[in-house]
């Protein structure tokens, strides 16, 4: 072991233990012993312990750790600070522009422990408010994490969409010839990636020479007819290799899940997959109808359309109001005038605003005192806008008793309640519930958001009895939110069909905490259309009237 790794060691106890708060003494002196060493011409593996404790900055103390580095390739200390370090803190620790202090701030004052949920509080202008962050350091780290997770090896939809589209229409053109497309779990709309799937109606030797010229797109294999290639070092792609008699086939099955592959097969043994002209063809031949791709990672399509019952998916043009948003009044970027302005020149009918409730202090959550001043705001907003609405709400958090946040007093000043967990998120499935259902019962919750606390490649859910959940909410007439932030998607698709089966009004929402979040209602939609969600099922496709209607008729007090 050479000594600028063991100075590497030092450095990374050192921070560890700035991260953990432990003592500042003896972190510098860590930092001290690694400066040392890299300044040292003699290799340390070469001297006596003696001698390797007479180095200035050194010692008895550092010469010990040393010998036992040198011994056994590891240091008991750093071992047992790895060992109560969170992953996601130790990945924040690579990531430039990011030192000790702030990870220590950002975990233990702001109870985050990944990349992917500070990537989150960026966008939700949390960091702003905290010693040692400004708009300028929150800006400078929101970049960096975006440049660190456009080198990941897994992406979300909304992460690898615009290259998705860029590779699609640049092969078309390439193979202006042939027949291209698109095709797995990008055409499926999954929520996460992890490759890009196309097929090419043209030769192994065609693609090879044609994909040649393209300094992004790297050829890694060639394996059974498919050419694996990377784009830009770390998206991988597979072109399945094809001819135009078996262009269909091959989209088809490529497009599909194994699972739905095997139980099609299964079910429709009659079924001749070359030559057709379509995809619908196939269908036909095993005379159901036409499932769309999204449909398609799991059996309930299969059986749904066996009965003739596919329904008319949800379609963005579809949602006529936007609801659960922020603004300045807490974490948002934009007035709520500015976000009212916005949603009408996208044509919507009404904007929810839902600002954060009181104990979300890190998100500046409103004081009853702030509240009655937002709600004059609203009103004359209002009179200034109409017809156009905007509506008073607050995302209230659950509390670990599963109280919420206000009194009945204030609860009852709001249009509609939006009920979450933000804090304490480290719980048993029974400690979860506790809080979910408690929240639920209460009369003044209309809408259940962001139900599992999900945030996607950067933190699991709590453990949620969706089953438990769901029906609650259907006795207590409590809509379930799908968040549309491509980190959230939550309420998982998944749960949809369960949700519709007990009568669950859903509802898709941006929960945007600026301008350009409005618009991820999008993503919100093509995750629910995999859970065969309609607009007749979404809250937010209620027109206008249509809304104050269902605020004014549920029966819970």
């Amino acid at each position: 072991m050479t000594n600028s790794e063991i100075a590497d060691i030092f450095t990374l106890v050192s921070k560890l233990m700035d991260i953990h708060n432990e003592d500042a003494f003896k972190s510098k002196a860590y930092s001290n012993a690694a400066f040392q060493l890299d300044r040292l011409e003699a290799q340390v593996s070469n001297l006596q312990p003696s001698q390797i404790a007479s180095i200035r900055g050194i010692g008895e103390s550092f010469a010990i750790k040393i010998t036992e580095l040198l011994s056994t390739g590891h240091l008991s200390q750093l071992q047992d600070l790895l060992h109560k370090t969170p992953e996601g803190i130790l990945a924040m620790m690579k990531i430039k522009g990011i030192g000790p202090k702030k990870i220590k701030t950002i975990w233990h004052e702001l109870g985050i422990e990944s990349p992917g949920e500070l990537l989150y509080a960026c966008h939700e202008n949390r960091l702003v408010n905290y010693k040692g962050f400004g708009i300028k350091s929150q800006s400078s780290i929101q970049e960096a994490l975006e440049f660190y997770f456009a080198n990941q090896q897994r992406f979300l939809f909304a992460q690898i969409e615009p290259i998705a589209l860029q590779l699609e229409s640049q092969f078309k053109q390439i193979f202006s010839y042939t027949e291209v497309s698109i095709s797995g779990e990008f055409r499926r709309q999954c929520d996460i990636i992890n490759e890009l799937t196309f097929v090419i109606a043209a030769s192994e030797d065609e693609i090879l020479e044609s994909l040649s010229t393209l300094k992004e797109i790297i050829l890694d294999k060639i394996e059974q007819g498919i050419l694996y290639y990377s784009y830009q070092n770390h998206v991988p792609i597979e072109i399945h290799v094809c001819s135009s008699e078996n262009f269909i086939e091959s989209v088809f099955f490529t497009s599909n899940s194994s699972l739905f592959n095997d139980t099609f097969m299964e079910t429709f043994p009659d079924v001749i997959f070359e030559g057709n002209a379509s995809e619908e063809e196939i269908f036909e031949q095993a005379s159901i109808p036409y499932i769309l791709p999204p449909l398609r990672d799991s059996n309930y399509a299969l059986s749904q359309a066996q009965k003739s019952v596919l329904p008319d998916l949800i379609q963005i043009e579809d949602i006529k109001g936007i609801i659960h948003n922020h603004s300045t009044w807490s974490d948002g970027a934009e007035s709520i005038e500015t976000m009212a302005k916005a949603c009408i020149a996208k044509g919507y009918e009404y904007l929810v605003i839902s600002d954060h409730s009181v104990s979300s202090f890190y998100a500046n959550g409103l004081s009853a005192e702030r509240i009655h001043r937002q709600h004059e705001e609203i009103e004359l907003l209002n009179e200034k806008l109409t017809p156009f609405k905007i509506f008073k709400s607050i995302e209230c958090d659950i509390l670990g008793d599963g109280q919420l946040d206000y009194d009945d007093t204030i609860l009852s000043t709001f249009d509609l309640v939006i009920c979450s967990i933000h804090q304490n998120l480290k719980m048993t499935q029974e400690k979860a519930m506790s809080r979910l259902l408690k929240a639920i019962e209460n009369p003044y919750t209309r809408i259940l958001g962001h139900p599992s606390g999900r945030l996607l490649l950067s933190r699991k859910e709590y453990p949620v009895d969706y089953k438990l959940l769901i029906e609650k909410c259907a006795k207590h007439n409590v809509v379930i939110e799908i968040n549309a932030n491509p980190r959230r998607l939550d309420m998982d698709w998944q749960w949809i069909p369960y949700a519709i089966e007990k009568k669950v009004l859903l509802s898709i929402n941006p929960d945007a905490h600026n301008l350009s979040g409005i618009d991820d209602v999008r993503y919100g939609v093509l995750s629910a259309q995999k859970g065969m969600l309609t607009k007749e099922h979404n809250l937010s496709s209620m027109s206008l009237p249509a809304f104050e209607h269902f605020l004014s008729s549920k029966n819970k007090f």
